[in-house]
């Protein structure tokens, strides 16, 4: 069985950090690019950045670049997103996504909230 469990999520105040992680099963991770989307209140679902199978390519949306690092440990099968310089902005529910050709699989989510 296919999971992708987002952890990390949080209150944090402006200018502030955070580290999300997503734990994968149930499928070969290290083949799979994973991304991070996140979808605030009344916005449409965007893509916060991708990371290649073996690690060794990243793209981020303008938004976030510069403040945001996505990274991954295919021995531990995670995908970590580092938020720095967290803006009120940046409050979402952020995604976790594995996909490869057109097999494409979802977490359900962390909530991230910044406000002081």
């Amino acid at each position: 069985q296919v999971q992708l469990v987002e952890s990390g999520g949080g209150l944090v105040q402006p200018g502030g950090s955070l580290r999300l992680s997503c734990a994968a099963s149930g499928f070969d991770f290290s083949i799979y690019g994973m991304s991070w989307y996140r979808q605030a209140p009344g916005k449409e679902r965007e893509l916060v950045g991708l990371i290649t199978g073996i690690g060794n390519i990243t793209t981020y949306a303008d938004s976030v670049k510069g403040r945001f690092t996505i990274s991954r440990d295919n021995r531990k099968n995670t995908v970590y997103l580092q938020m720095n310089s967290l803006k009120p902005d940046d409050t979402a529910v952020y995604y976790c996504v594995g996909a490869k050709s057109i097999s494409v699989y979802w977490g359900r989510g962390t909530q991230v909230t910044v406000s002081s």
